[in-house]
């Protein structure tokens, strides 16, 4: 896993994003899948960053170990939830209109459907980390 600083080239908003490599980071970009958060452009480019440098006095935190902490606390929270992919944006407005029964459910958003959800009230926590949808794990 690698932490990029991007920046929003339309709103000037800075963000960091996760990628397996830099290589995975340039994928994404030449296909057009990075978003910035705040306005949904997809005028993303690297920021300028300080390099992590070890600490003379001792090892650095156990990164590794953390991220597979997270991944496990984000399974076990996905393990009660309902994948709904594309259908999220709705299923969550109706929920909180009262038109269905609420319940956990995870799936896919734009960032304008995002922004809209918010708007409107509607409870949402993004997870920390990217799911593969059911049907599509190898």
């Amino acid at each position: 896993m690698i932490v990029f600083d991007l920046k929003c080239l339309d709103g000037g908003e800075v963000f960091e994003g996760w990628f397996s490599s830099g290589a995975d980071f340039d994928e994404q970009t030449e296909r057009g899948l990075l978003q910035c958060p705040y306005c949904g452009s997809a005028k993303v480019e690297k920021a300028p960053m300080a390099p992590l440098v070890g600490r003379s006095d001792g090892p650095r935190s156990d990164v590794k170990g953390m991220m597979a902490e997270l991944a496990a606390l984000q399974t076990k929270m996905l393990s009660n939830s309902e994948w709904v992919g594309d259908k999220l944006p709705e299923q969550a407005r109706a929920m909180h209109l009262g038109e269905i029964e609420p319940r956990a459910v995870h799936g896919k958003a734009t960032a304008e459907e995002t922004k809209s959800l918010i708007e409107e009230g509607v409870p949402l926590l993004p997870l920390p980390l990217p799911v593969v949808p059911p049907g599509q794990v190898n």
